[in-house]
């Protein structure tokens, strides 16, 4: 009965995310980069200034229930850095060849915008609850901005079941499955120490996932990172005809660097835009929930945080895992996922050093996933039953790794969380196009100084938090 659902499922999964998906996704992208007047390039400076220039320790320390600006980043990045941008863009290459890097540098570019979009309205709609925290995302600007409660609804139901499957069930069995491989652990106390060690984290509050996620983010990042550019400096000499193929492969139905046959144009096209997509998550509607907790001075000034993380990761992390494996030429091997990075790597490191690079990072990332994925979900069930309810419900967030660890094959469940990643994506990009033009001014307030919807201007004032597009009686404070 579960493999017929599956089939099923396999099927819904195949309409749902077939090309007009994806055009949908890539056309909303190049929208808002043209209606931002090529922000990610012209205001490059501006970005600079509000992300890199922010960073230093404790320079925008808060109070309360909120996060800083860099920690909200961080936490946002927390939730996208995880295997998509080790296996994920290791079957890219697998299935699309290396012409599949140079669409996922395409999207990534296009992306920037959109998921800048994304967060300025999730800041912008955001609510306070009565113990002063901040929330929103796209169900807040669904819902306060065009009306549309059914919508807003489904987006919040899609975003638990992608939180409950992908982060708290898939991620930890995939650290469960890696450890039991390279070292024998027992998979139920890989899993359960996880879902230890993101209870004692993200009970303590957002800001202690904030504060969390602001250690460990740079951390494995910086560890995994320092692997990958170890592996392109052994093989520095193979990265001009690395570069070459990726440009070459964009363009002609030329073989794979694995000796497949005939490598078609649209299945690198396919292959780079899904997996890039799915790393840094532009317009999935997921990054709002966590920006719309920062304590920010404007919804634009932590929006363009959205370009930062789309570049870092993808255009950085996942752009150093294919260059790692295609230097290497660990594709001659046949391999695919994680087994075609690790090869990668042995080539370079001897096997245990290698195990240790590879398996640490699995393990981190999907830690950080984990941790990053517990905002949406609280974000999103206490929208959907309250917060009395949710008290409850939300211890439910850390059993289904545990439960299901000792299952040898869960990897066919992801048919779910892709279901559930449509069921999110489509509602947030069409709230988003409807509400392009408050995205504009709120860019044009921002850039001009004019400051007249920064967030002192509405966070303190109650009134005008609730009645923002909340009536047809108060559309005329529609900022356009």
């Amino acid at each position: 009965m579960l493999d017929s659902l599956l089939q099923k499922l396999a099927v819904v999964d195949t309409f749902v995310w077939g090309p007009w998906t994806m055009a949908f996704l890539a056309g909303v992208a190049v929208f808002f980069t043209v209606r931002s007047g090529f922000f990610q390039v012209l205001g490059l400076p501006y970005i600079l200034r509000n992300t890199f220039g922010r960073l230093a320790p404790g320079s925008a320390a808060v109070e309360g229930q909120r996060m800083t600006p860099v920690q909200a980043a961080a936490t946002s990045l927390a939730g996208t850095v995880g295997m998509g941008n080790m296996a994920g863009v290791a079957t890219a290459l697998s299935v699309g060849g290396p012409g599949a890097i140079f669409w996922m540098w395409v999207l990534a570019f296009f992306g920037m915008m959109s998921k800048t979009a994304e967060i300025t309205l999730g800041v912008y709609y955001r609510e306070r609850d009565p113990d002063g925290r901040f929330r929103g995302g796209p169900q807040y600007y669904i819902h306060r901005g065009l009306g549309w409660t059914p919508l807003a609804v489904l987006f919040s139901v899609g975003m638990l079941i992608n939180a409950v499957f992908a982060a708290s069930m898939l991620q930890s069995h995939t650290v469960g499955r890696a450890m039991l491989a390279s070292y024998d652990l027992n998979p139920y106390l890989v899993t359960g120490s996880m879902a230890v060690v993101t209870a004692l984290v993200v009970l303590g509050g957002i800001r202690r996932i904030g504060r969390f996620s602001e250690r460990l983010v740079p951390i494995m990042t910086l560890a995994y990172l320092t692997g990958g550019l170890v592996v392109l400096a052994v093989n520095l000499d193979a990265l001009p005809g690395v570069l070459e193929s990726i440009f070459a492969h964009a363009f002609s139905a030329r073989a794979g660097a694995g000796g497949a046959t005939g490598v078609a144009v649209a299945i690198a096209l396919k292959q780079g835009m899904a997996r890039g997509m799915l790393s840094n998550e532009a317009g999935m509607g997921s990054a709002p929930m966590v920006h719309a907790t920062a304590e920010t001075d404007h919804p634009f000034q932590q929006g363009v945080w959205g370009a930062f993380e789309v570049f870092f990761d993808t255009i950085v992390i996942c752009s150093i895992t294919a260059l790692a494996i295609l230097s290497t030429g660990a594709m001659a091997g046949g391999e695919s996922g994680i087994e075609l990075l690790l090869t990668a790597f042995t080539g370079v490191f001897p096997a245990s050093w290698a195990s240790v690079i590879v398996a640490g990072s699995i393990a981190t990332f999907c830690l950080s996933t984990q941790i990053g994925f517990y905002v949406y979900f609280e974000t999103c069930l206490v929208d959907l039953v309250g917060g009395g309810a949710f008290r409850i419900l939300r211890w439910f967030y850390f059993v289904p790794g545990v439960v299901v660890a000792g299952v040898a094959d869960v990897d066919r469940l992801w048919v779910v969380a892709n279901i559930a990643v449509a069921a999110v994506a489509i509602p947030n990009l069409v709230a988003m196009l409807c509400l392009s033009g408050v995205f504009r001014t709120l860019q044009r307030d921002a850039i001009s100084g004019e400051r007249a919807y920064a967030t002192a201007n509405v966070d303190d004032t109650d009134e005008v938090l609730r009645g923002i597009w909340a009536t047809a009686d108060t559309r005329r404070t529609r900022p356009y």
